[in-house]
């Protein structure tokens, strides 16, 4: 299945998906190209979205629909540092695509929240961990989130692109990021229901142009 073949069967099995189409397309080349200069994807929400970040670091870490299996380069390499740990290894990991949920880290999230700010943990592992290569998701239903909007804000200062996954307003957030996927409803349970789909189909398009069958 070609990548949009994929993004063919999202709109297929969500019509009401298919206004998203070109933005969301936008959305994974530019991604994949945050990864072919040796970038990766941070992504953070609250409540149910950051369920869903969690998610999305779990597609893309591992195998999603394909097994991703090492070469024998990392085989190799595994093997010489413990012949026999290390060729188990090669035969159980997989390649993964770097992705991080902001959402975890109780430690340091706890610590900043206490001692600076529980709005601007987002924007202090961004500003930790991001450079300019990587891409920022941020999730939120109202697309009000201020902890999201000063995450973006210390995501562009690093010259980071940011994405929002949202509800059909969108928000503050859809002023400053640089890609904006609506979903089309209001209640937080049915925006919710929709970005599962959505970020189900990124993640199926950039697994298959790094790992195609």
């Amino acid at each position: 299945m070609t990548n949009a073949d994929m993004m063919q069967l999202l709109v297929d099995r969500y019509p009401a998906l298919a206004p998203l189409r070109r933005e969301l397309e936008n959305l994974t080349e530019t991604i994949c190209n945050a990864y072919r200069q040796g970038g990766k994807v941070m992504i953070a929400g609250n409540g149910g979205s950051a369920a869903d970040a969690e998610h999305i670091v779990g597609e893309l870490m591992k195998g999603f629909c394909r097994r991703r299996p090492l070469n024998e380069e990392s085989k190799a390499a595994l093997a010489a540092a413990d012949p026999v740990r290390g060729a188990h290894l090669g035969r159980v990991l997989q390649q993964g695509l770097p992705a991080i949920a902001l959402t975890q880290h109780a430690a340091l999230s706890t610590a900043f929240s206490n001692d600076c700010d529980p709005n601007a943990v987002f924007a202090q592992q961004v500003w930790g961990f991001g450079n300019k290569e990587d891409i920022l998701i941020v999730i939120s239903t109202s697309g009000n989130a201020e902890n999201l909007l000063l995450a973006a804000t210390a995501a562009h200062a690093k010259g980071m692109k940011v994405a929002l996954l949202t509800g059909e307003n969108g928000g503050k957030l859809a002023d400053v990021c640089d890609f904006v996927l609506r979903a089309p409803a209001k209640e937080t349970y049915q925006v919710q229901e929709y970005h599962l789909p959505i970020y189900h189909t990124l993640c199926l398009v950039v697994e298959n142009t790094f790992f195609p069958e």
